[in-house]
């Protein structure tokens, strides 16, 4: 077959890696193991391009690890639990699991056109009961251990999914699925003990080589350690029960410019007040519409609303200042209550000015001091600068030095003391929906909160549920709701919330590693196949799913399902770029925009209309812009091959790439290129002799894909065998030598284009699949060039070169020099005045 056909070649290849099983993960305790993973999926119906950039890196890897004698762990699974297979039942009238196991099957057959190296033996789903049955087997034993519990807590309440939404679930204020404004409600939630990990998590960062330094700083601010002060002021005629209020603050430096106190409108003295007071009560019932998240927080209006009550300064017991409930005070966020110091926080600045309140500056900077306006003055801690109104001193020194001393004057004067505290909270895991893995816990009257017994496990959701009133349907459904108590067999009621998803894509690695064991994990194989060597996945996960997996990964640990090994799951991280696309518009007869699908339109015009569009520069696909590329129909013009070979090539794996038909076409240009050589090769009679030039070129190339691929840099490769791929059809060299070298072509192109290599490998009668064909190795000696080519210049002006060997006498290349054609004819018989030979570099000659 000389044309190049991949509707032909993929299949077939497909077919022999899966009657092979070339790609099963084998426990082979001889080989050293490598563990490739790339973020699972949401069975969303249909692959789009950036699933194949993603996946494409990951194969990449697993191919190369494969040839080079390791055994490989390369899995594919489901991140399947979730609101959009409950919003989907609600508008097509189907049960979720239909609706999610339809989208799998869809999804797995266009992952196979792709020709992955992945062991789909170890293939799940999280909504599989047998995952998520040892899912909750892993929460009682966290019950246990005392890593879970339950408490009453403010949260974001969506009325109209009438769910919990995590903070990055809240969209300006509103929520991510139904666009409702979000709430705050209280509500009784289960919570992972995750903050009692903060410095754990935090210091672990430190050795996490081989993980981008802007994920580990994501985390680092997300975890937000801080030293400060706690203390307390007291109040005045204040209700019974309330003769204090804490305070936790970082900057005790500027305690001498304080000028009111904030309590969020959940703070326990808001509540009591709210009871009597109806104007209270409106105004913390207004702060609750907002979302709990800190961009909600940031955006909304500063407001606030006097209490009447004061409380006194802790150096100055005659200096009141008034208190104030805030709408941008959380109370889940140090102890609920701050202080506002104007002059030095923007925030209060704006609150300050707002309701009159006086703006007192604590310092100034040592060089350009200026009286505060509208802009607070908050120096970074480490600048120097001027207390002019300090506890005990009066000097110059850092952000840095003037809280420590602050906290040290404080604690002499027994006010407060210094403590160490983090950002991160307790992770709220209760969601009130129904798909998703139930609590196994239970309630008595008798025995309170009870564990299911784990031989009952799993507890399955039922599966004759409606959606047809907003809510959980389990909260409406007797016959699973309504239970024995597995202590003391009494009547009793399930759980009914299920846990956040998060939860379910905290530990599927590990799962990965025994699919079908009987407890969580199989000790023996999760001791062999972790940690993750690479993990491949979006920035976008930086914080809570990465963050969520390292706490799970200890807990796990701790409750004996994971060895001690595998406290930090993924060695290696890698945050790859998006696929962009312009986006296509017209407008309607309104002036809105209508967009059009890129295969819907031809040279700047719909193709059914002619229109003309409106051409948007590169943007992240969207469905809703239609900038989206179907990876089916690519795969069925181009082959998988082409599509792989385009997301590989075109930018570094961690920028974003933009998707081009031209681009794509020149992809397939060139693979079909290098099929015809393939063919001319094999065509060859005359079997000639070696050449020393194709050899080293050989050799370079191995050396320089092999670094590409070992460095993450999958474009550099493609470059380096787009070089090669040139040399090969070039070469003068008899058939035995050219087919040496596109042997070594079709391997070291094997982890982007597995069929074609694979063509190309049976075609010039290589031995058994390429996949399981050893790696390349370059032969250092090779590498070092014999010869070295020496420009000449003649006047300051390049006129040509010549190529000497790299030990010649300079006296040998004077010679080679002035007997070149440029030379000759410039000099025109004559003598140079000067002729300058720099060993290795250039040739001057001064006429």
């Amino acid at each position: 077959m000389s044309r190049y056909d991949p509707s032909t070649i993929e299949p077939k290849w497909q077919a022999a890696w899966d009657a092979a099983e070339t790609f099963k993960a084998v426990h082979d305790p001889s080989k050293p193991k490598y563990y490739v993973l790339e973020m699972f999926p949401y069975p969303s119906g249909s692959l789009h391009i950036g699933h194949v950039r993603n996946y494409a890196m990951g194969d990449v890897i697993s191919r190369y690890k494969l040839s080079n004698g390791f055994s490989v762990l390369h899995p594919m699974g489901w991140d399947a639990f979730g609101l959009p297979a409950e919003n989907a039942a609600m508008e097509r009238k189907i049960h979720p699991g239909d609706w999610t196991y339809s989208n799998i099957a869809n999804m797995k057959a266009q992952f196979a056109t792709l020709g992955l190296s992945l062991d789909w033996s170890r293939e799940f789903a999280t909504c599989d009961p047998e995952y998520y049955g040892q899912q909750q087997a892993m929460f009682i034993d966290f019950m246990e251990k005392g890593l879970v519990y339950r408490k009453n807590a403010v949260v974001n309440w969506d009325p109209v999914d009438m769910t919990v939404l995590a903070n990055e679930q809240v969209e300006d204020g509103r929520g991510w699925r139904s666009g409702a404004l979000v709430e705050r409600r209280e509500l009784t939630q289960w919570f992972f003990k995750i903050s009692d990990f903060s410095e754990e998590l935090l210091s672990a960062l430190d050795n996490l080589d081989n993980w981008p330094d802007k994920v580990k700083l994501m985390q680092r601010n997300w975890i937000g350690k801080s030293r400060g002060l706690q203390f307390a002021f007291s109040t005045v005629d204040a209700p019974e029960g309330f003769d204090r209020i804490e305070v936790y603050t970082t900057r005790p430096d500027t305690l001498m410019g304080a000028s009111f106190v904030g309590i969020s409108p959940d703070h326990p003295l808001a509540k009591v007040l709210e009871q009597d007071n109806p104007e209270i009560a409106a105004f913390c019932n207004e702060c609750r519409q907002t979302g709990t998240s800190e961009e909600a927080l940031e955006k909304a209006e500063k407001r606030g609303l006097d209490t009447g009550l004061k409380v006194r300064h802790p150096f100055d017991t005659s200096w009141e200042l008034p208190i104030y409930i805030a709408n941008f005070i959380l109370m889940d966020y140090g102890t609920g209550a701050i202080f506002g110091c104007p002059a030095h926080d923007q925030r209060d600045l704006d609150f300050a000015r707002k309701y009159d309140l006086p703006v007192t500056d604590t310092f100034v900077a040592v060089e350009n001091g200026a009286p505060v306006e509208n802009e607070a003055f908050t120096p970074p801690k480490t600048d120097k600068v001027r207390w002019l109104r300090a506890y005990a001193w009066d000097e110059i020194a850092t952000g840095e030095e003037a809280i420590d001393a602050a906290i040290a004057f404080c604690e002499e004067q027994g006010v407060g003391q210094g403590v160490t505290k983090f950002r991160l909270r307790d992770w709220g895991l209760s969601r009130q929906r129904y798909w998703g893995c139930p609590i196994p816990v239970v309630h008595c009257d008798t025995c309170g909160v009870v564990p299911e017994k784990k031989e009952n496990l799993p507890v399955a959701l039922p599966k004759d549920v409606n959606f047809d009133k907003p809510g959980n349907p389990l909260d409406r459904h007797p016959t699973w709701r309504d239970c024995p108590c597995p202590n003391c067999g009494a009547p009793a009621k399930r759980e009914t919330d299920t846990m956040d998803t998060f939860v379910d894509s905290s530990w599927y690695y590990s799962r990965f590693t025994s699919p079908n064991a009987a407890t969580p994990t199989d000790p023996a194989e999760c001791e062999y196949w972790m940690n993750v060597d690479q993990y491949i996945g979006g920035i976008e996960h930086a914080i809570l799913h990465l963050l969520y997996s390292r706490f799970f990964a200890r807990a796990m640990q701790i409750c004996g399902h994971m060895p001690a090994s595998a406290v930090e799951p993924f060695d290696a991280l890698f945050t790859q770029g998006m696929v962009t696309h312009e986006i296509y518009q017209t407008r309607d007869e309104n002036g809105r925009p209508v967009y059009h699908f890129p295969a819907d339109v031809e040279n700047g015009r719909v193709k059914a209309t002619g229109e003309e569009v409106e051409i948007i520069p590169s943007a992240k696909m969207s469905k809703s812009k239609k900038n989206v590329v179907d990876p089916v129909d690519i795969v069925e013009t181009y082959g998988a091959d082409t599509a792989r070979w385009f997301v590989l090539s075109d930018s570094p794996p961690e920028r974003d790439v933009e998707w081009t038909t031209s681009g794509v076409e020149a992809a397939f240009k060139h693979l079909s290129r290098v099929w015809r050589v393939a063919n001319d090769i094999a065509e060859m009679t005359d079997e000639g002799t070696a050449d020393a030039d194709l050899e080293r070129a050989t050799h370079r190339a191995i050396h320089d894909v092999t670094m590409g691929i070992e460095s993450f840099g999958f474009n550099t490769s493609v470059a380096k065998l787009y070089g090669f791929s040139n040399v090969v059809q070039k070469s003068k060299a008899g058939r035995a030598a050219r087919r040496e070298a596109m042997l070594v072509l079709a391997q070291l192109m094997s982890p982007m284009t597995p069929h074609l290599a694979e063509a190309i490998w049976e075609l010039l009668g290589g031995e058994g699949l390429i996949a399981n064909a050893p790696w390349p190795k370059a032969d250092p000696a090779k590498l070092v060039d014999d010869t070295i080519t020496m420009p000449i210049q003649i006047n300051g002006k390049r006129r040509g070169e010549i190529e000497v060997a790299k030990d010649l006498p300079k006296e040998e290349v004077e010679k080679l020099a002035l007997a070149h054609d440029a030379v000759l004819k410039a000099l025109d018989g004559g003598a140079p005045k000067k002729l300058i030979v720099v060993p290795g570099r250039i040739i001057n000659v001064v006429i």
